[in-house]
């Protein structure tokens, strides 16, 4: 139990203990549910709630019967772990601390305006969301649960992903980092 709360103490996780750790969490979630890692569906499962209450009409389609169910589902249970789960660490490596923005880094780039990084996450949440919703799954349901079950498509997409990843940044960052 020491070594347990000695490495979640740290403020960086070697990627064997952080890998070690998502094996279990992921064990845990298809032995206690017979469900896989993935989180995008818990939007969707929330605003298909809301907009039933709202209009039961809307809802009432092939998607929201079978695909995405509205409610308080697993996934939703996951993403409040996932936001408990980072709080936790933050605090007990204690470094955790409220900040509008990231302080070095993004002002350098785009200035220190709160506005312009709440719009930017904003868009760019909701065309992860999108992707997500066209893919049929997120990167935690895609290249995690994928991986760990060795599918050719979630290495396909982890390279994309990666390949993207840089692209995006060389065009934002413009060699600066």
């Amino acid at each position: 139990m020491k070594w347990i709360m000695a490495q979640a103490r740290k403020k960086e996780w070697s990627p064997y203990t952080a890998g070690l750790w998502l094996a279990v969490a992921f064990l845990i979630a298809v032995l206690g549910s017979d469900q896989t890692l993935g989180a995008s569906g818990a939007l969707e499962n929330l605003s298909g709630m809301i907009t039933g209450v709202i209009s039961p009409a809307l809802v009432d389609n092939m998607y929201f019967k079978f695909i995405m169910p509205p409610g308080i589902t697993w996934q939703v249970w996951l993403l409040v772990g996932v936001f408990l789960g980072a709080f936790l660490s933050a605090k007990l490596s204690g470094d955790f601390k409220i900040r509008w923005t990231p302080e070095v880094q993004w002002n350098q780039v785009f200035g220190p305006q709160r506005w312009k990084r709440w719009v930017i996450a904003f868009i760019g949440g909701v065309i992860v969301e999108y992707g997500a919703g066209i893919a049929g799954g997120c990167t935690s349901g895609l290249a995690i649960s994928g991986g760990i079950e060795l599918a050719p498509a979630a290495f396909l997409f982890i390279f994309g992903m990666f390949a993207s990843g840089m692209l995006t940044a060389r065009v934002i960052y413009r060699r600066k980092f």
